[in-house]
């Protein structure tokens, strides 16, 4: 029996109510259906599964609890105005200033639309940290278990469940999802939060989205800023609405404290002498400090605490800390408490209580330098824009102070806003991604801003040294290899080693270094311990190799870990001055990375594999991070492409100075400096980049004995000298070269007397006669 049209009709109304991820395949299915309906279309089967899928949506519907909000916050004014605007349009930019309550309750409002039925209201968070905490305050809000209407996923924890509308998540994430599903099926709802942080992750997004929404008509994107350049925002969705929401914030008074210039106060005594200040003026309320990095949150709080200040408490927050220690933030203390935190809670995360703040006015920023091919992370001045985001912390619950550690001149010298990402940053994972993806050339992607064509250069080049990539004139193209570094959570860098690990029967002590390599150092150094520390760290030194130390680390802690309980292995941990929660993290990764192998096919090595193979297999990921000892200055080495280095002084080899080493990483603070090296042989470095080396030929002579041209050989990897002299025969040289070699041995040498058995022995080498003939000319000549 034909379907009629009506029917048809009535189907296609129907399909724009059925659950989002069920979307497209009962829309295909409908297209199918349509094509056969004039002969014998059988509705049956397609109406039975959209109704089933309306009823899922339904049931979800019902299921969806009565949504209250605060009126008290800023957000709330603006309501009506932002459900209309996302009634009406796909795309819109909420913009507000710290307090105004947009990251908890834009989930509510889009959840008191209905939206979150059909699919999930995805949320994403530049941070786990973030991930976690907003969404345990929305599923208290909504009066709903965490995991269940209101869950989180982020890299190790997954607290979503059947039921769950809001699912909080980083934007990493999300952006793993696309390679499972293109069109991002299961969300009806995007809200990317925090888009003026301009990660690499939000600026993929971005222009992923841009891509996608033409694709997916029902999908609603809402994105959230500080009010820094929303109007980009606004441009990139073609000019989607702006909503602007004050902040709830008091008057904060900036009080510029710079520290002198003699040299004689550092940081921490600037630290100090602002709470002394604030302890003046007030005892009431919480001190937010930011600080570079976790040693400077840790120097900070001994020298506080050692400070003895009454009735204060010092509570440090960083991303790396347990989610028991990251909790205390929002726990209520006796006294004031003064909290040492990194840019984390710049923007992402808000300290409750804060009434003052004390701004250094630096931040660790990563920085690629597309000239030495090294990845920085100088100190520096942060922009105006992240400082007035850092003085708005303290105007949340009343008036508040914020006390700048630099001069009002130095203040308003800053660029006004911080470069993205994308801007600073090796682009060879994003090209990678994009090409594993299907997605336009990274030339084409719609980002917010275009990344310079340079460190474009850089990321295929660094993909062409890990073999992922072939090139043939202006296109470029996935490999076997590349497709395979794909799928790996890892660096391409590190996946490189992974997979050249495999094939010299070392994966299964690479894995572990590769694991170690991807959090930080779980070593800790405390600056008053540091000897003590040094001490017990020597238990895994390996003598030619630090990343053999991360294997005999592994091995000790794996052996403790099955034959203790919890709290004797932290303990175990303590004594050997190893940060606990790091080494969880290590093993975390390890265990993730284990995951990602098996679809892939490689198999753990069972006997114990040799250093010569599991530095090769590391080799092949690190090529441009090679050195060789230099003649010419004390401890220095000459690296890939004539840049120097010096070893770590905290590695095993920084008195022992080999001939060849390899390092982890290149990372330039004060100097540059090699961390986590190794002592290598050259010949290592030959056997993995015979498609990177450039080969010269010097001095032809001919070879009585064997009856040959010979020339002797030079081998380089980016300017550095792997083979000084070799001989070589003729055959072996590519054929544009030997004609070269053979006119200069005749003629530039003056070997006149042997040109003409060179010219036989050329001539079994050769069919091109002609050019004998040319040669053959130019000796008579």
């Amino acid at each position: 029996m034909s379907v009629t049209s009506q029917q048809l009709n009535a189907l296609a109304q129907q399909l724009e109510s059925v659950a989002s991820h069920q979307r497209y395949a009962l829309w295909r299915q409908y297209q199918q259906l349509k094509q056969q309906a004039a002969v014998d279309g059988d509705a049956g089967p397609l109406v039975q599964k959209i109704e089933a899928s309306i009823a899922w949506v339904e049931a979800r519907r019902a299921a969806m609890p009565e949504v209250d909000f605060d009126e008290a916050l800023p957000i709330a004014q603006k309501r009506r105005e932002i459900t209309e605007a996302i009634a009406q349009h796909q795309v819109v930019v909420i913009a507000g200033e710290t307090g105004s309550g947009k990251t908890t309750q834009l989930p509510k409002i889009c959840l008191s639309m209905g939206r979150g039925a059909k699919g999930l209201i995805g949320h994403t968070q530049p941070r786990r940290i973030a991930a976690r905490s907003v969404a345990s305050r929305i599923a208290e809000e909504l009066k709903s278990p965490l995991g269940d209407l209101v869950g989180y996923q982020v890299r190790f924890n997954d607290q979503v469940s059947a039921q769950t509308a809001i699912k909080l998540m980083t934007d990493g994430i999300l952006l793993a999802e696309i390679q499972r599903d293109r069109y991002l099926s299961r969300y009806d709802t995007l809200i990317i939060d925090e888009a003026h942080e301009r990660s690499l992750n939000i600026d993929f997004l971005l222009g992923f989205l841009k891509q996608l929404l033409p694709k997916r008509p029902d999908l609603k994107v809402i994105i959230t800023s500080a009010t820094i350049d929303v109007d980009k925002f606004s441009q990139h969705f073609e000019q989607a609405p702006i909503i602007e929401v004050s902040g709830r914030t008091y008057p904060v008074e900036v009080r510029y404290r710079p520290l002198l210039d003699t040299g004689s106060e550092s940081l921490v005594d600037g630290i100090i002498h602002a709470v002394q200040e604030i302890s003046t003026l007030d005892q009431r309320g919480d001190i937010l400090v930011f600080l570079s990095g976790e040693r400077d949150i840790r120097e900070t709080a001994l020298q506080l605490r050692r400070e003895k200040i009454p009735h204060l408490t010092v509570i440090p927050l960083y991303a790396r800390l347990s989610i028991a220690e990251q909790n205390k933030i929002f726990q209520a203390q006796r006294g004031r408490r003064i909290v040492l935190a990194t840019n984390v809670a710049e923007t992402s995360l808000t300290v409750p209580g804060i009434r003052y703040v004390i701004d250094p006015g630096y931040a660790r920023i990563s920085r690629y330098s597309f000239r030495t091919k090294i990845q920085r992370l100088p100190i520096e001045p942060i922009s105006q824009a992240s400082a007035n985001q850092r003085k708005g912390r303290c105007g949340r619950v009343s008036e508040g102070v914020c006390i700048r550690l630099d001069s009002e001149e130095d203040f308003l010298s800053r660029p006004e806003f911080t470069d993205p990402e994308i801007l600073r940053t090796n682009l060879a994972a994003v090209i990678l991604q994009m090409a594993q993806l299907r997605l336009d050339d990274i030339q084409r992607f719609p980002f917010v801003d275009k990344p310079d064509h340079r460190l474009i250069n850089d990321g295929y080049k660094l993909l062409q040294e890990l073999q992922a990539i072939s090139v043939k004139g202006t296109s470029s193209k996935l490999t076997k290899l590349g497709r395979q570094l794909a799928q790996l959570p890892v660096d391409p860098r590190f996946g490189r080693m992974l997979l050249a690990a495999d094939a010299l029967g070392c994966l299964q002590e690479v894995a572990v270094i590769v694991s170690a390599l991807s959090v930080q150092d779980p070593r800790e150094r405390p600056a008053d311990k540091q000897q003590a520390a040094d001490q017990q760290h020597r238990e895994f030194w390996h003598e030619q190799s630090d990343f053999l130390a991360y294997w005999a680390l592994w091995q000790a802690y794996e052996d403790q870990r099955q034959a203790l309980s919890r709290k004797p292995l932290q303990k175990w941990c303590q004594q050997r001055y190893l940060a606990y929660n790091r080494m969880r993290e290590w093993r975390d990764i390890h265990t993730q990375l284990s995951l990602a192998l098996k679809p892939l096919g490689l198999q753990w090595n069972r006997e114990p594999a040799s250093y010569e193979a599991i530095h090769t297999a590391l080799l092949t990921g690190l090529l441009g991070n090679i050195g060789t000892f230099s003649k010419e200055k004390s401890r220095d080495y000459i690296g890939a492409r004539n840049r120097r280095f010096h070893i770590f002084p905290g590695s095993s080899q920084f008195k022992k100075m080999p001939q060849w080493l390899l390092a982890g990483e290149l990372l330039e603070t004060s100097k540059l400096y090699g961390h986590t090296v190794a002592a290598i042989q050259s010949e290592w470095v030959l056997s993995v980049a015979q498609h990177l080396v450039k080969r010269q030929h010097i001095e032809p002579y001919y070879n009585a004995r064997s009856g040959q041209v010979m020339a002797y050989e030079k081998i380089s990897l980016y300017g550095l000298v792997l083979v000084e002299k070799k001989a070589v025969s003729y055959s072996r040289i590519n054929p544009e070269e030997s004609r070269e070699l053979f006119i200069r041995s005749a003629l530039v040498e003056g070997r006149y007397g042997e040109h003409k058995r060179i010219k036989n022995a050329l001539q079994r080498h050769t069919v091109e006669s002609h050019f004998f003939c040319h040669q053959q000319q130019l000796l008579e000549e």
